[in-house]
């Protein structure tokens, strides 16, 4: 995607997710998931598409908080169509996001279920459920194009919250499309807190709300709190 042919408005931008088909393989496999589902979901419609941001009441100018993860889960997003939603992952994280400020509600379960982001937004590195939640290095890439238009469309974040390695890396390499952070960087760590001597957004990062981090205790709830409070301290001016 050309820097002309970006979407200059959030509606043009959701229409550019959903539409594309520049993976084949990830088109394939959400296909596949949302044809075949799981029984717990047999009878359900899967989204099956491109997931767009979760973008929070009054839109991307009340953007203060950006989120990243990494893709959308098979049976979560892909099957409800809305960020962290409807899986354990997002249950792990509105909660906090809900105890933080940032979410009107613990739980994000479908998407017309009323939980609306406050001051957040929350995107994802890869748009389409991988398999094995493991995006080839060429898919990411070709999702990069969303990340530079969510970054012209959000004027106002002060802070990015990067959830996981993947997420971190991409995080720096949109910075650094941007001329920020270009000095070497530390290594993903959690609770990392970045600050770009330009100006930038602070880059914050926390282990990813993955099942694999949070029922192994490797991230837990008072983790991830503090991290969002660093957040919200950051988006407060305080």
């Amino acid at each position: 995607m050309a820097r002309d042919e970006m979407p200059r408005d959030a509606a043009a931008l959701e229409r550019a997710v959903v539409g594309c088909a520049r993976c084949p393989r990830l088109r394939r496999h959400c296909a596949r998931v949302a044809r075949e589902r799981v029984r717990r979901h047999a009878g359900e419609t899967y989204w099956g598409l491109p997931v767009p941001t979760m973008l929070p009441v009054g839109g991307v100018r009340a953007v203060r908080l950006w989120i990243l993860g990494l893709a959308p889960a098979a049976h979560g997003a892909n099957r409800t169509g809305r960020m962290f939603t409807g899986d354990r992952s997002g249950d792990f994280l509105f909660a906090a996001l809900h105890r933080a400020g940032f979410a009107s509600a613990p739980r994000s379960v479908a998407r017309d279920d009323g939980t609306r982001l406050l001051r957040c937004a929350i995107s994802a590195s890869a748009r389409c459920a991988p398999p094995d939640n493991r995006p080839t290095p060429a898919e990411l890439a070709r999702c990069r194009p969303f990340l530079d238009a969510e970054w012209q469309l959000f004027p106002r974040r002060r802070a990015v919250l990067a959830l996981g390695g993947i997420a971190y890396a991409e995080a720096l390499r949109l910075y650094r499309r941007h001329d920020l952070l270009l000095e070497p960087q530390p290594p993903f760590a959690h609770g990392l807190r970045l600050r770009d001597p330009h100006g930038g957004p602070f880059l914050l990062t926390s282990f990813h709300v993955s099942q694999q981090n949070t029922f192994t205790g490797r991230l837990t709830p008072a983790m991830l709190d503090r991290v969002l409070d660093r957040c919200r301290r950051i988006v407060d001016g305080v």
